[in-house]
């Protein structure tokens, strides 16, 4: 046996031992620097803003893209800049410091492809930064109510007593929990119509800018079917009509809006059409009411239905009955519900159909009164127009 055997090594190979490596001193380790602390993620918010956006610091022309074609000009800035504030944007336009091709415009001009906008320096207007777990409550609570979503469209059942859009003294609305749903590119959810604060049921939103200018475009040109349910007091002696008339604003308290009807000519007075049926009845108390606005006008099923006489029970604006008491048993809320909703799809152009349930205060009438959800709408052979 070798001597490398002995040592045991193996044959024909000669690997020396390696060399113990020398000791560091304690003071080299004490001198080590420290690690590095990972980094932390970016909060929701923070990722947001950086998404978003810069505002400019000086003047510049933006093009008007084909997928924001028809949208407003303030919508269109929105969705430009969405840190920047809606009464900053209000000021600015009114100032005439935004031009669309040259020239003022309002915030609600509508925009076509190719036109060039002249935006001001901006700066943001010190908006409060939302709590990440707020953000996440307020994105929870609005999947809680979807109808349907897809990339595009989201439709929620908008509960009653919840207003769509701020006012004064309006803390909590849709347009402003919609913040929580803004996509990484920046894009806020947009509303493409509009439901009283305390009317419940569909509501159409846009998640991109390509949906929202189709939308828009389906709603101004009334290729969208609107179908609302009501319980009105008495009953039509009229089961099935239509109610056509000019509506105006007229005189109300601070921030406070009542139409009435007016006439052709009459200052601020638009043409309002509404087709209904009646469905069911309780004896002569009530009825239960099917509606189809044809037109779009502020309060217009509201206003219509205490025209012809049958106001819509629970209605603080225009239910003026004499000596009439609500049943026992049916609570004084406004009964009004978006039932269901019919819209071409931005994308595909098929009928998005998409219908809400009673809220509870009309679920508890309906049981109260026996009427049953099952009965046959005549409104769904009412004309379009």
């Amino acid at each position: 046996m070798s001597p490398r055997d002995r040592q045991g090594g193996k044959p024909g190979r000669s690997a020396p031992r390696p060399a113990a490596k020398p000791r560091r001193p304690p003071s080299a380790i004490a001198a080590r620097p420290p690690k590095a602390a990972p980094a932390a993620r970016p909060s929701r918010a923070e990722s947001e803003s950086l998404a978003a956006p810069a505002l400019p610091a000086a003047v510049q022309i933006l093009s008007v893209e084909p997928d924001e074609a028809g949208m407003r000009l303030d919508r269109f800035l929105q969705a430009r800049f969405p840190g920047l504030a809606q009464t900053h944007i209000q000021r600015i336009v009114r100032k005439g410091e935004v031009r669309v091709s040259g020239h003022r415009a309002k915030p609600s001009d509508r925009l076509e492809t190719g036109w060039g906008i002249r935006v001001p320096p901006l700066r943001l207007e010190g908006r409060p930064e939302r709590a990440p777990e707020a953000s996440e409550a307020d994105a929870a609570f609005l999947r809680s109510l979807a109808l349907f979503e897809d990339d595009d469209v989201l439709v929620i059942n908008k509960p009653f007593g919840l207003a769509v859009q701020g006012g004064s003294g309006m803390t909590r609305h849709v347009d402003g929990l919609l913040e929580a749903l803004r996509s990484r590119d920046g894009q806020k959810p947009r509303l493409v119509h509009r439901l009283d604060k305390d009317t419940a049921g569909c509501l159409v939103i846009a998640k991109t800018r390509f949906a929202a200018a189709a939308l828009a475009k389906s709603f101004r040109s009334r290729a969208t079917r609107k179908i609302y349910w009501a319980v009105v007091a008495g009953v039509p002696r009229v089961r099935q009509g239509r109610v056509s008339t000019y509506l105006a604003r007229g005189e109300s308290g601070e921030n406070e809006t009542r139409m009435e009807v007016a006439r052709h000519g009459d200052e601020g007075a638009s043409h309002a059409l509404t087709y209904y049926a009646v469905i069911d009845q309780a004896a002569q108390k009530l009825a239960w009411m099917s509606l189809k606005p044809v037109t779009g006008r502020t309060h217009q099923l509201r206003a219509h239905a205490a025209h012809i006489g049958h106001p819509i029970i629970g209605d603080p604006k225009y239910f003026s009955v004499e000596n009439w008491e609500l049943p026992g048993g049916i609570q004084n809320r406004l009964h009004l519900l978006a039932r269901r909703i019919v819209v071409p799809h931005p994308r595909t152009g098929r009928p998005l159909d998409v219908t809400a349930p009673l809220p509870p205060h009309m679920q508890q009438t309906f049981n109260l009164l026996g009427f049953d959800l099952s009965r046959f709408d005549p409104i769904e052979d009412a004309p379009e127009a």
